[in-house]
């Protein structure tokens, strides 16, 4: 996720930017205005950034964090660290830290990302615009004003890919089951899916009248409905699923 906010912002013409990666790979990400360093005690001694964005792995953060105390009182540091809550971050910063949460997911990679975000008590509206601006560079940013909703917001858009990737799996091997090619069963699952979200982003139409317009009375596609949602099986098999992802990123939170 690093790696796509990085892309963004060069295609937007950022600001001097210092990367803190120890790896070796790290190395590929420098530039003309972008830096790598092994570790944040490296970076130059007046550098005062405005913002400092944490992209690491949240069993990482403690060892992560350590050095960067001293910007504090410049900089809003905004973390994509699931599970990881503004006081949790706070406690490793100390008081008085100016923390955005925010939960990227991963068509971030082709700028086409929703990013929801919480700015902590202590940010100041200068900040959240600045955390605005760096966070949209991979799509389109939403904020709450409740911590709490990051939950199931990373159950529904942050686990949301992987739910309609398992739609395309499903949809590719029910192709293959009716005796369709293997390339022919690919293409028509991946540009169903594909096709289908690029309609619903160029309609101004609710997802249920787009699903009415498709369904002809007793035609294939009312069948095929019929059978999904018997019982309410699929609806009620998606709700569970969805509380169960949330419940899950509660634990990790606590």
């Amino acid at each position: 996720m690093g790696s796509a906010l990085l892309a963004g912002w060069r295609e937007q013409g950022l600001a001097q930017t210092y990367i803190i990666d120890p790896s070796s790979e790290a190395q590929s990400l420098a530039g003309p205005d972008v830096f790598v360093l092994p570790e944040a005690a490296l970076l130059p001694p007046d550098f005062m950034p405005h913002a400092v964005v944490l992209a690491v792995k949240p069993q990482a953060a403690s060892a992560a964090l350590q050095g960067y105390e001293r910007f504090v009182e410049s900089a809003v540091f905004i973390s994509i660290m699931a599970g990881k809550t503004v006081k949790n971050i706070g406690q490793l910063l100390g008081g008085g830290t100016a923390i955005v949460r925010a939960m990227p997911n991963t068509p971030a990679a082709v700028s086409q990302g929703i990013t929801v975000a919480y700015a902590g008590p202590t940010v100041s509206p200068a900040q959240q615009k600045l955390s605005n601006r760096l966070l949209s560079a991979i799509g389109s940013v939403a904020w709450i004003k409740e911590e709490a909703m990051l939950d199931p917001v990373t159950a529904i858009s942050g686990g949301g890919p992987a739910y309609v990737f398992l739609l395309t799996e499903l949809l590719e091997q029910a192709g293959l089951d009716q005796g369709l090619p293997p390339d022919l069963a690919k293409i028509l699952a991946r540009q169903t899916v594909i096709g289908s979200a690029a309609l619903l982003a160029a309609s101004s139409e609710a997802p249920e009248a787009l699903r009415i317009a498709v369904t002809s009375p007793g035609g294939t596609t009312a069948e095929a409905l019929k059978l999904l949602r018997a019982d309410d099986a699929l609806p009620k098999i998606f709700k569970a699923a969805i509380q169960a992802a949330t419940e899950r990123s509660r634990e990790l939170s606590a």
